[in-house]
């Protein structure tokens, strides 16, 4: 069947597995403050890939011998917690992850993943790479990438009410296409920007799980084996301590139980 729009949109909701979470407009829907723990940093959060970076983060700093702590709070995007008042002061775009910084006299918020990756890292001189200008190119190409891969290849691929041949050929060429880049660079080069640093970090939630066989369960589909330098890669910082960790925490999802960290408020909660 052709579509053909309208002359002025119109919100008519399509389904699919995430529709209601999404409309036409920004702002909060009801009134919820915001819990706050003893830690000088409180991330709001869900083990989403956008999530998962900052939390990996975290855990390398602390794995690293970085003195502080911090408190994880599960936000359930699909019971509507985005939209909260508190949430939406922190971040006005509704999107998982937010974080505020209350370790000074004023706290400070932060929201967009690599802004408070950029944040920590540069706060504690750590992870930052070895050439600032690659690190900052690697991280941004993340930024920009990522939509693709999620919102679209993901989208028509996994979510999508019903599956069409052109969306999914075209998302499917760019996710391939970008798989094919990191694969390229990754040949010569053993970490993004010269040593591990927070562009690993943000581009291993995405395509590190992606070719590890932890998203859209697309794995079979894109070829993901065929870019052995990403899989030796992503399989590298998996095995990292500080990542699974990482990947563990703020998630309620899942059929694994012992990867499940709903909340985070004290490094021996991994113990439980």
């Amino acid at each position: 069947m052709t579509y053909t729009p309208p002359k002025v949109w119109q919100n008519t909701q399509s389904g699919g597995k995430f529709a209601s979470i999404n409309r036409p407009v920004a702002g909060p829907t009801h009134d919820k403050d915001l819990p706050v723990g003893d830690h000088p940093y409180q991330l709001y959060s869900l083990a989403t890939p956008n999530g998962v970076k900052v939390t990996v983060l975290f855990e390398e700093l602390i794995e690293a011998g970085h003195d502080f702590d911090y408190d994880a709070w599960l936000i359930d995007i699909s019971e509507g917690d985005q939209f909260g008042s508190g949430f939406v002061d922190v971040n006005p775009n509704s999107k998982i992850p937010a974080l505020m910084d209350r370790s000074g006299d004023t706290p400070v918020r932060i929201f967009e993943s690599a802004a408070m990756m950029l944040h920590m890292a540069e706060k504690y001189d750590a992870f930052l790479g070895d050439a600032r200008p690659e690190m900052l190119s690697w991280l941004f190409w993340q930024m920009g990438s990522a939509p693709f891969l999620g919102g679209g290849f993901g989208h028509f691929y996994a979510y999508a009410p019903e599956k069409y041949e052109y969306p999914i050929n075209r998302y499917a060429m760019e996710a391939k296409r970008q798989l094919d880049v990191l694969d390229r660079h990754l040949a010569d080069n053993d970490w993004m920007a010269g040593s591990y640093s927070i562009a690993d970090m943000a581009i291993w939630s995405w395509y590190g799980q992606l070719v590890l066989g932890r998203l859209y369960d697309a794995a079979e589909f894109l070829d993901v084996s065929s870019y052995k330098n990403v899989m030796e890669w992503a399989e590298r910082i998996d095995a990292r301590p500080a990542v699974r960790r990482g990947r563990m925490v703020n998630r309620a999802f899942g059929d694994d139980e012992s990867l499940k960290l709903p909340e985070r408020h004290a490094r021996a909660d991994f113990d439980r």
